[in-house]
């Protein structure tokens, strides 16, 4: 067996899939408007809880939301809005909203 061939049967290099909450995400602010993440939360909410959930359940969602905004602004695929300016997705705190990147 060659390098290259050790190096292709890693499962470890195979491309993984995206998490689903990236997919909501990118159709969200698909459109070019800001959207916040409460948004985002309550549609996975509304598509994945049971219909005996709390109507709360979408809190559930914020922190997932949180975290693939902050990968996507960090890989340049989506702006975190903070106070009307671009944050910086290592160093924002409070109230936010996701936009589009405009591509150029």
């Amino acid at each position: 067996m060659t390098a290259d061939e050790i190096e292709t049967d890693d499962p470890a290099k195979e491309p993984q899939p995206e998490d689903p909450v990236i997919g909501y995400i990118l159709r969200a602010v698909e459109g070019g408007k800001d959207v916040s993440p409460q948004e985002i939360a309550q549609a996975l909410a509304a598509d994945r809880a049971k219909e005996t959930a709390p109507k709360d359940i979408w809190r559930k969602y914020m922190t997932a939301v949180r975290q693939q905004a902050i990968y996507l602004a960090r890989n340049n695929r989506l702006l975190i809005i903070r106070k009307g300016e671009v944050a910086d997705p290592n160093d924002f705190k409070g109230l936010y909203k996701l936009r589009k990147v405009e591509k150029a």
